[in-house]
């Protein structure tokens, strides 16, 4: 067996040289020294990755053992890695690493001081240091650092590729995380996303049952009123957070204790494909200032300016900064109870309204289908949406079944009577060939409108087919009527109720995983949730929307 990571005897054995917390200036220099990147007009960092998104969940594992057995939640969906394969993958690592540098960032996750979690991270390359740094709560005090024992050491080395055959692996990239040696290994791929999922999967291991380790954005009003946004990319969360009426507290992983919400990281990892100034300021300044990182965004070689609009890498560019370029946002602390808990979807098929109010059942339902569209592009160059759904907002390397997160959120919800929203950010009436998609003015209105409680004030109809209830209109008319509610505004009410229909057959579909291992009371409420008429055959129909 792999003894416990011992950073010294790591270094002296395997490594030429160890550097230890640097900060941003001196690991800009780094980078640059090190050719992992360059320096753009105004001072960010312009870095590639090679992999321009996470890794499949087929590349990610938990390595099984008598511990680990009886810790985690194993499923069809959880790859298992033995130990043997792991202890051979790691030695195979050290000797990768032999007489090479490496960086370290010892930093904790959590801003609530109680729940706080250290975690050691070691890097190959400079660029994911910084990342690390800007990501991840900073240790200050002197004597704290120097004392400082993780409960988790990560190393991140995207230069080694493992060999399937030999390391019983599915590919030459892979994530493992080892919950007996405290130990995640991270080989194969520079995408940084894959330390930050490693570090909210373990976050949410190893926080108390008590809290609950949420993927979402947060921001909070003058009056201490506390929203959170949840849903996967590219349907708005961060851009809906970063408010500048409100301020922010995060933009993805938030933990929600006994007593209030706090956030789990310190900076941010904003999607800025396209990003426009005056859609969305603050962001968009977080790419023209120093200490932020732009993953795969293309930069003029002779004026060192980007191009935010340039996709010819990926679609997938991405900013990241700490919390502290984002004018008004909260750096740390405990936040109080939210009041407003919004589910974000992209429906590319404008079946779903612009917001709805769920009841607390209908907003589980939600959270643990996650439902969104993904545009996957054909051979002809053009985009296609396709249904998505994943596991709580959250992905296989959830360590605990989904139901227990979505129990927690129930209890939340009617413990707080917290109001609860569907916010569509897609299309709606009509699917997205065919129309524009929802303008953010129109979703920022409603949203603002929820948080002060005047959309709770307008009159309501419930849909027939989702069960959940929309606005007739919106406070002062600021959002057209005209497009609240889909039905309605769809051309064609026939084709509108064939796509909603066969939206509803997509959701049960995915539903049925459950069945057999959500307790029998939960499965009974959230299967009624929503139902087609037994009259209907769904093969008139298609089962497949995409």
């Amino acid at each position: 067996m792999v003894e416990s990571l011992d950073l010294e005897y790591f270094g002296r054995k395997h490594l030429r040289r160890i550097y230890r917390n640097l900060p941003t200036s001196v690991l800009y220099e780094e980078i640059v020294n090190n050719r992992e990147g360059q320096i753009a007009h105004l001072g960010p960092i312009v870095v590639r990755t090679g992999h321009y998104a996470e890794l499949p969940p087929e590349d990610k594992f938990f390595v099984k053992d008598p511990y680990s057995e009886k810790k985690i939640f194993w499923s069809e969906e959880k790859n298992e890695l033995s130990e043997n394969h792991f202890n051979t993958l790691f030695h195979r690592m050290l000797a990768y690493m032999h007489n090479k540098e490496a960086y370290v960032q010892d930093c904790l996750v959590g801003s609530e001081q109680e729940y706080q979690m250290p975690v050691r991270i070691v890097t190959e390359t400079a660029w994911h240091s910084l990342f690390v740094r800007n990501m991840f709560f900073q240790v200050d005090d002197l004597q704290r650092l120097e004392a400082f024992g993780p409960e988790f050491t990560i190393i991140h080395i995207p230069g080694f590729n493992a060999i399937p055959e030999l390391d019983g692996t599915n590919s030459t990239s892979f994530v493992i995380i080892n919950l007996t040696q405290k130990l995640v290994l991270v080989g194969g791929s520079s995408y940084a996303g894959e330390i930050r999922q490693v570090v909210f999967t373990l976050a949410s291991y190893l926080m108390p049952e008590s809290v609950f380790c949420m993927r979402c954005s947060a921001n909070v009003g003058k009056d201490g009123d506390v929203a959170i946004f949840l849903g996967r990319e590219d349907t708005g969360k961060s851009t809906l957070a970063v408010d500048p009426e409100r301020s922010l507290i995060g933009d993805h992983a938030h933990a929600w204790s006994e007593k209030g919400l706090f956030n789990l990281e310190w900076g941010g990892y904003a999607k800025i494909m396209n990003i426009a100034k005056e859609k969305q300021p603050f962001i968009y300044e977080c790419t023209r200032k120093f200490g932020a990182i732009l993953e795969n965004v293309a930069i003029d070689m002779d004026t060192r300016r980007v191009d935010l609009t340039d996709d010819s890498l990926t679609e997938n560019t991405r900013c990241i900064y700490p919390i502290s370029h984002i004018p008004h946002a909260y750096r740390e602390g405990l936040f109080d109870h939210p009041q407003n808990l919004f589910l974000l979807t992209c429906d590319a098929y404008g079946v779903l309204p612009p917001i709805a109010r769920l009841t607390p059942e209908q907003a589980v339902y939600a959270f643990l289908s996650a439902y969104t569209s993904k545009f996957n592009q054909m051979e002809s160059g053009e985009f296609e949406p396709q249904v998505m759904f994943s596991v709580a907002f959250g992905d296989t390397m959830i360590a605990l079944p989904a139901y227990a997160y979505a129990k927690r959120m129930m209890e939340n919800i009617i413990k707080y009577n917290i109001n609860c929203w569907l916010v569509n950010t897609g299309w709606s009436g009509e699917p997205s060939f065919k129309s524009e998609r929802i303008k953010i003015a129109h979703t920022r209105a409603l949203v603002k409108a929820a948080i002060s409680g005047e959309l709770s004030k307008m009159e309501f109809e419930a849909d027939p087919v989702f069960q959940f209830e929309i606005p007739k209109k919106s406070p002062g008319d600021v959002v057209p009527a005209d497009i609240l509610n889909p039905r309605k505004s769809a051309e064609d009410a026939g084709e509108y109720e064939l796509r909603a229909i066969r939206l509803v057959a997509e959701f049960m579909k995915n539903f049925e995983q459950y069945e057999d291992i959500v307790p029998e009371e939960m499965r009974t409420m959230l299967s009624q949730i929503i139902s087609i008429d037994d009259n209907l055959d769904l093969e008139d129909f298609g089962l497949s929307i995409g």
